[in-house]
């Protein structure tokens, strides 16, 4: 029995088994999800020949030093912005043997949100190492800390099979 919901669990395994056809490998940056990306991915037996590492970066401090992401990125734009994410994305890759990676940084609540970075907001990128990239802002409301984390894990593998199925890992 898996952890996590059957359309998530579905989704990991469609990129265990396509990544693996293909000899590629995945790294995850995770904020908000504190993991869970890496948890789905690696809940698929056979992951060990797709995910080569996966960062946790909750604090500031810890996407800097991890990751690379710059200081002033940080103070001028935040932690949960279009910027950190890719920044987040980048820094997964070149720490990495990954021929693609994907970052997540948002606000999952039930508190720290604002008028202008409301609960449920989250920033994702996906990263290939030929350049390609793709960022999504999604805006999944005050739908409960666990939802937003479980549509961000969604989220975060649909993108990684949309890098795949584009042929641009």
């Amino acid at each position: 029995m898996s952890l996590f919901p059957a359309d998530i669990e579905e989704l990991a395994r469609r990129i265990i088994a396509d990544f693996t056809a293909h000899g590629f490998m995945v790294s995850t940056a995770e904020s908000c999800t504190g993991g869970l990306i890496a948890g789905a991915l690696t809940e698929i037996a056979g992951s060990s020949a797709v995910v080569d590492r996966c960062f946790v970066t909750y604090t500031n401090e810890a996407k800097m030093d991890m990751l690379g992401v710059g200081a002033d990125t940080l103070t001028t734009f935040g932690a949960v912005s279009r910027q950190t994410a890719l920044q987040m994305a980048q820094g997964a890759l070149f720490r990495s043997r990954a021929d693609c990676a994907v970052a997540v940084t948002g606000i999952a609540g039930p508190g720290g949100g604002s008028a202008e970075k409301p609960v449920g907001l989250v920033h994702l990128a996906a990263k290939a190492r030929n350049g390609n990239l793709l960022h999504r802002e999604m805006r999944y409301g005050d739908i409960g800390r666990t939802e937003i984390r479980l549509a961000t894990v969604r989220t975060a593998l649909e993108m990684l099979m949309a890098l795949n199925q584009a042929g641009s890992v």
